[in-house]
């Protein structure tokens, strides 16, 4: 079974009321169903244009913005659930920073299903950033979901850097694994692009990357954004040679669309030149060096 996903170069907006992100959000759901795609990626920390809605004392504090960004977690939840029933689509609608415990946050990536259901990954792997100055804890639990389509995933931007977590994923019959990033230097899109071509080859999956991108000087937490969107395939027979099915221009505000086959990793991981993933046990057999 084909599907068509639509990976977002999202822009991160200043906003004058709720409302606006209402519509804006549903500008650009409405826009990728006009292309019949049924799996939507949105990026890491879209959500962070939410604390515009406070006023300069919050949005430009790491610990104001998040307490505050409390109050619209409810509504953000419903606008999605509706998005994802209205369109009939899957929508991975980015990360937001969740109160988990009194003052306790993580970098939430909520999944929403066409029939109103909701799950989420957490973020497993912190960054400095995120870990040394605005206090947002790791996750502890690695997931998978089942949808139409086949079984996918979740790897949040650095977590697409190591590659156990999508290997556990993938073994558990991922085929998919959505990477919603937010970088902010050019080294660090390069880095989370690498790790998610990385883990497209040596898993024979699909990997989808988005990104945050524009500049929010009026922000603490996301100021700097540079990205592009992609959907990453296996290197190998009936896959593109540089294993990039579709690549966005860097810093454009856009939607990436692209076709994929999630069947299509079975086949390849069978009649493939290479056994990326069936060989991957063998790396056991060197347990060390000398």
């Amino acid at each position: 079974m084909k599907v068509k996903i639509a990976t977002a170069q999202y822009d991160i907006g200043f906003l004058e009321n709720w409302q606006q992100y209402q519509s804006k959000a549903e500008r650009w759901v409405a826009k990728a169903s006009e292309q019949d795609a049924k799996i939507l990626l949105f990026p890491e920390y879209a959500s962070m244009e939410l604390a515009s809605l406070f006023g300069e004392d919050v949005y430009s504090s790491l610990s104001k913005q998040l307490a505050a960004m409390q109050s619209l977690h409810n509504d953000y939840l419903s606008l999605f659930q509706g998005l994802a029933k209205k369109y009939r689509c899957i929508i991975q609608a980015g990360t937001f920073p969740v109160e988990t415990d009194s003052a306790v946050y993580r970098n939430r990536a909520y999944l929403f299903m066409p029939d109103g259901q909701i799950d989420h990954q957490d973020k497993l792997m912190m960054t400095r950033f995120e870990n040394e100055q605005w206090l947002i804890q790791k996750g502890d639990e690695l997931r998978y979901f089942d949808t139409d389509y086949g079984r996918i995933a979740i790897n949040i931007c650095y977590d697409s850097e190591f590659p156990m977590l999508a290997r556990k994923q993938v073994e558990a019959g991922a085929n998919l694994i959505l990477v919603p990033s937010c970088t902010d230097t050019l080294a660090g899109y390069h880095r989370v692009k690498i790790g998610c071509q990385a883990r497209a080859l040596e898993n024979q999956c699909y990997v989808v990357q988005s990104a945050l991108v524009g500049n929010a000087p009026w922000s603490e937490a996301v100021d700097v954004n540079i990205g592009a969107a992609a959907v990453y395939t296996p290197v190998d027979r009936g896959f593109p040679d540089n294993g990039i099915l579709a690549e966005g221009n860097l810093n454009e505000v856009q939607w990436v669309f692209a076709e994929v086959s999630l069947s299509a990793c079975a086949t390849v991981r069978e009649q493939g030149q290479v056994f990326n993933y069936r060989d991957w046990p063998l790396q056991t057999a060197f347990a060390g060096c000398r």
